[in-house]
């Protein structure tokens, strides 16, 4: 095998064809271990965890949704992670707020910056025959670890009834599902 050694290579060509191929159709490019693959942006990992059965909390303070969380440890101080949320919620007394937030572990992301806790990560308002609501989000987050973190969703009622995940607030029929996904993006 031989060794090409250069410190730029250029493309030929105008503008609009400057392309570079490397390797050939059907084969495979492989990059040592520990090289830099700076730019790249490529996702590494995706994990996910789905929840189809209910919870539910009348507290007005924030508490885990079990089933809603999800650990990923990232390849390199310098990665992303891109969380997605997404499910339907209630509150049991109508005209009351569900309230959602996503947390790193114990530290409390994406939420306003207004701090106020009637603008959590998501927030709900639950109409007056206590329907489920559809929420969705997502956020890029820069936890700069290697070490393994816990991306997961908390869940209050603001100010009375009960929070309810995937079932109407007044307890008749469970009709949706929700859940947390996080990927790895790669520096």
């Amino acid at each position: 095998m031989s060794t090409l050694k250069v410190s730029t290579i250029s493309p030929l060509g105008t503008d609009a064809t400057k392309t570079i191929t490397i390797g050939e159709s059907g084969g495979t490019l492989s990059i040592a271990s520990g090289a830099n693959t700076s730019g790249f942006g490529k996702i590494g990992q995706v994990l996910s965890a789905f929840k189809d059965d209910d919870f539910s909390t009348t507290s007005t303070s924030l508490v885990d949704i079990t089933g809603l969380s999800v650990t990923i440890t990232p390849s390199s101080t310098s990665s992303k992670i891109l969380v997605y949320v997404c499910g339907g919620c209630s509150n049991g007394n109508a005209g009351y707020a569900t309230l959602i937030s996503l947390f790193r572990d114990s530290t409390e992301i994406g939420q306003s910056t207004d701090g106020s806790s009637s603008n959590n990560f998501v927030s709900s308002q639950s109409d007056s025959t206590a329907n489920v609501n559809n929420f969705g989000s997502h956020f890029l987050d820069s936890p700069s670890t290697t070490s393994a973190v816990t991306y997961k969703l908390k869940l209050a009622t603001q100010s009375g009834g009960t929070a309810v995940i995937n079932r109407r607030g007044d307890g008749t029929a469970r009709n949706m599902s929700a859940s947390i996904t996080v990927m790895e993006v790669l520096d």
